[in-house]
Order: C-alpha cells, then structure tokens, then sequence
C-alpha cells in the first residue's frame, strides 16, 4: 500500500525544521519546484502500489532524499540515513519532522527499486522540463548531444572468459591476476561481477576501463538537459543513443540543429540527421590517415559558412558542464549501482538534479 505524504509535526516539539531552515537558503526555490513535479505525478505514484497492505516509504520522500544524495555528494544510502537521522536541512527539504523515525537502509533500498521499474526518473525529468515556467527557458530549435564514460562498479580482475576457461584465480579475497599474452574483447569476456559493463576506452593512448556510456541532449538557450540516455559502451552507442533521443523528441515543424564533437562526422549519422530535417552543426573531424591523408567531412561548405554553425560550436562544449557536475557533485565517476537498468536510472536522476540546481536562477534572471 503506498504510504501517505504527510507533513506532521510532534506533539511537543517547540521548534519546527521550517523554521531552523534560513528563507534565503538555496533549497527553497528546488524544494518549491520539486514539489509541483511530484503532485503532477501522484497519479502514477499511485498506480505503483497495492490498494492494501503495509504503507511504504512514500515515493515523494524516497524521491526528495535521492535528490539529496546527488546535491550533497552523498556517496552511499546507508550514509544517506544516517544523515537524515540528524541533520535538520535533510528532514526539512525530505518531509521529515523533527522526531519522526529515520527508514533502515534496507528497506529504502528496496522501495527505490520500485521507483527504478516505473521508470519514475525519466517522468519527473519530464514534469519538471514541461512546467509553465520553463517555456520561456528551453529552446526547441537548437540542440547539442554528447556522450560520457561511467565506470562501473567493477574491478579489471573480474572480467573472464565466458566459457568459463583461462587461469583460475589464486588465493584470497583480492588475488592477484596477471594479463600479461591474454587476448580480451567484449565478445569472448564478460565480467563476472557486473555483466553489463563493457571493457572500452575513450581514445589512444587512454586505458581500457570496465565502463557504461551515458548520453545527454541539451537545448542551447541556457543550456539545460532535456534527454538522457544511458548504453552499452560501444564505437558506435553515441550517434545510435543521439538518434534515438532526437526521435523521442517527435518531430519539429522547423528545421532544427544539433551541434556534436567531430566523433559524429560519419556519413551515416549526418544522413540520418538530414532524413530528419535536422541540420548538422558537427565539428569537422580533420584527423590524417595511414595515407596522409586528410579524412573526408560529411559537413558540407554551406553548413560551415553559416553564422549559426559557429554558435553552435561555441556552446555544445557546455554540455560538458553537465558532465562534469554529475561526476564530481552526484558523484557518477564510478557508478556505485550494477546493472544497465539501474544506473541509467541514477543517471537520469542526477542528471535532473543538475537542471534543478540552475532552474531557480535561471527563473529569478528572467
């Protein structure tokens, strides 16, 4: 049965947590627009749960306290509680009186999961992009799409062959491994602690990691996340997951742009953005071959001469603030999280939580 979301206070306490919380503290404007998010979604919150039984951990706690993790650098649940256990600022944004009892670990745990099979992130993501006041802010024109590496919450010395053959493991819990001859590749390899990571690496020169890859589309008026998208680290998942989030976005009347780095000038990903009346304000991928000579560009002259290819250009590489908040602040370096299911979800979520960090000043601007 879902659990209600009441706001009570005790009967002998003297003091509230709204009160303890300054008017000017950052997270009133967030908890406002939070708020509205989750009443829009009361609806499906309410068709994930049995008409009778046990109340749970109300969704819109267990969604305020997700957010905490992600604004805070909380890098663990079990953390997560024990804060919220004291700390007046986490109970008062959560919903939390001053006495009411902190959740177990495992019990939050387990009622998260719920919100990860409703897909619960992607929606909010949406409420909270298509309120009446974010009109204004986002640009339905002009976009910019990238991809990032998550490493996966995975140790090199797990990834064996799948047939089960090679050397077996030596003694103790962290036994040695050596590689040294050994051929891997994602097709004969797997790894045994988290199957869905991929062995990749960026570029030459960099070292090959067990990794997901997360994508983002973000709009170019004030540059904010509108699409995310977590696959399969793969050469070609950046310009598949960039098709596939454009095409979610329905088709557009006017002709739009999407601005990427040179790692998407390929003739089938240009054409396929062409087939959907979008125009490709991608960087050239001036790269030399084995021969000498220079690769050969999809971006036409025309595309190269117009004004707004070097806007474009300009404000793509924003995209990488996004990236770099969700790594450092959420923190998804490493996700902690297994599963291709479940750290999209946190992807997703930390991702919104960004946008949630710049929406309030990006309104009180405008």
């Amino acid at each position: 049965m879902r659990g209600t979301d009441e706001h009570t206070e005790g009967l002998f306490s003297y003091v509230s947590c709204e009160a303890r919380v300054p008017a000017d503290h950052p997270l009133r404007p967030i908890r406002a627009i939070v708020d509205e998010a989750l009443e829009v979604l009361s609806a499906d919150f309410e068709a994930m749960y049995a008409p009778v039984g046990r109340p749970s951990v109300p969704p819109e706690k267990l969604l305020r306290a997700l957010l905490l993790q992600a604004f805070y650098s909380i890098r663990s649940e079990r953390q997560l509680m024990e804060q919220l256990d004291y700390n007046l600022l986490f109970r008062w944004f959560v919903g939390l009186s001053m006495d009411a009892p902190v959740w177990d670990v495992t019990v939050f745990t387990k009622n998260r999961e719920r919100l990860l099979e409703a897909d619960v992130a992607a929606k909010f993501m949406a409420v909270v992009l298509h309120h009446a006041r974010m009109k204004k802010l986002l640009s339905d024109e002009h976009f910019s799409v990238d991809g990032t590496l998550i490493e996966a919450w995975a140790s090199l010395k797990s990834f064996r062959p799948k047939d089960g053959s090679g050397p077996p493991a030596g003694p103790g819990r962290n036994a040695e491994r050596n590689f040294h001859g050994e051929k891997r590749s994602n097709e004969t390899h797997a790894s045994t602690t988290d199957p869905d990571s991929r062995l990749y690496r960026k570029g030459n020169g960099q070292a090959a990691k067990l990794c997901y890859m997360g994508h983002a589309l973000m709009e170019n008026r004030n540059c904010l996340i509108v699409a995310t998208r977590v696959t399969h680290a793969t050469g070609t998942a950046e310009r598949a997951a960039a098709l596939a989030m454009l095409d979610e976005r329905g088709q557009c009347r006017r002709r739009i742009t999407v601005g990427a780095d040179k790692a998407y000038d390929v003739a089938d990903f240009v054409r396929g953005l062409r087939a959907r009346r979008i125009t490709p304000h991608i960087a050239v991928d001036g790269n030399v071959r084995v021969t000498g000579m220079p690769r050969r560009t999809e971006i036409d002259r025309r595309t190269l001469r117009h004004a707004g290819y070097d806007i474009s250009q300009r404000l793509r590489k924003r995209i990488e603030e996004c990236y770099g908040w969700v790594k450092t602040v959420a923190p998804l370096r490493k996700t902690r999280h297994r599963g291709l299911a479940r750290v999209g979800w946190m992807f997703t979520l930390a991702v919104t939580a960004y946008n949630l960090v710049r929406i309030p000043k990006l309104v009180a601007a405008g």
